[in-house]
């Protein structure tokens, strides 16, 4: 029979253990397709990724500096850059030092960021006063950038457990987090840092009805501060450093009461239809990686409605602790989570890598 298949391999001096290797290939070339019942008319999809520009002209899925909201933890003091151990690379910042370092932020076309007040034992009670205090560290923050950088688009946090002695993101009621007394400290924390300039108030907390109770004190006060809604955030192995960050792990028990088990499917979904109905204008999953599904199915359901994923404090120092151990590459690493949150539907990213993904011109 003649030989139809064009691509033989001349190997004709390869040893194998199993034998002689360029006789096994020649026999395998002799061979047609058409003789294996293949025919030749299979999709032929290598061709899409022959090369490196090839495989460029054929992504389709870009994560860019717009996409970038940059978390950023601020203390109290003067001259305060307090590296933190538990997140390489990611300090707190007294309010000075968060001015000058919000400089690169800016060059480096960054021009969202998330504010997180970390205070001191001290200041802290069981009602978490310090949070609603229109002098707040937070509040403080945000005139601040506001009056030097009035183009960043600034978000702030909005919870209790950076505020309370117990650490739990709502008011206690003996051992039980009280859900509905906790709505309006929530919405007073928003109020004032609307009224300080923020331009995004984002509620954490995980309370039922948190969204409509920040809505109406907004429209109370004729704020057009928008909300991006912690809607769909998961009780997560992934928060630890996180919690050593803002010191805002709690003093007993968890937070799986009000904190969403990710052991559920639809919950999710349901929770971001909740929100929006609400009035969240954009929405959040967190955290990231390991919920890329909820991720994607939310983009469908909700197109319209501007969609964010927080790629949280554990799933960055598993990146960066792998990295540093010589299991993974770093930057490909980032490139490639980074990326498939943005293809799962993510419209914005959440991450502390945002400024090392554009220095190293990832």
């Amino acid at each position: 029979m003649k030989n139809t298949n064009q691509n033989i391999v001349d190997k004709t001096n390869l040893k194998s253990p199993l034998g002689d290797l360029g006789a096994i290939l020649n026999e395998a070339n002799s061979v047609p397709l058409q003789g294996l019942g293949v025919g030749g008319n299979f999709s032929r999809f290598r061709q899409f990724r022959t090369d490196a520009t090839t495989r460029d002209r054929f992504a389709d899925i870009r994560v860019l500096v717009k996409d970038f909201i940059y978390p950023y933890f601020i203390v109290e003091g003067e001259n305060e850059i307090q590296p933190i151990k538990t997140l390489k690379g990611i300090s707190r910042f007294s309010i000075d030092q968060l001015l000058v370092d919000l400089q690169e932020t800016i060059a480096l076309g960054i021009d969202k960021i998330l504010l997180f007040g970390v205070i001191t034992d001290d200041l802290k009670n069981e009602l978490g006063t310090a949070g609603y205090d229109p002098d707040s560290l937070v509040c403080r923050a945000v005139r601040a950038i506001k009056k030097q950088y009035p183009q960043l688009l600034v978000f702030t946090d909005v919870c209790l457990c950076e505020y309370t002695s117990h650490g739990h993101c709502g008011l206690l009621k003996g051992q039980e987090i009280d859900n509905d007394s906790t709505l309006p400290l929530l919405a007073r924390i928003a109020l004032v840092h609307a009224q300080a300039g923020a331009d995004f108030v984002a509620p954490s907390a995980m309370m039922d009805g948190q969204i409509q109770a920040l809505k109406a004190i907004l429209k109370a006060h004729n704020l057009d501060t928008k909300v991006l809604a912690y809607s769909a955030k998961y009780s997560s192995n992934f928060y630890g450093p996180f919690r050593d960050a803002a010191g805002s792990a709690p003093s007993f028990g968890d937070r799986k009461t009000y904190q969403m088990d990710y052991r559920t499917s639809r919950q999710g979904i349901e929770e971001i239809q909740a929100d929006i109905e609400e009035g969240a204008d954009w929405v959040m999953v967190k955290p990231a990686q390991a919920y890329l599904d909820i991720i994607q199915r939310a983009s469908v359901a909700f197109p319209e409605v501007p969609l964010a994923a927080y790629q949280v404090s554990g799933e960055y120092a598993l990146l960066k602790n792998g990295a540093e151990a010589g299991l993974i590459n770093e930057e490909q690493g980032f490139l490639e989570s980074l990326t498939a949150i943005k293809r799962a539907g993510a419209n914005y990213i959440i991450t502390y890598y945002a400024k090392d993904f554009v220095r190293k011109g990832l």
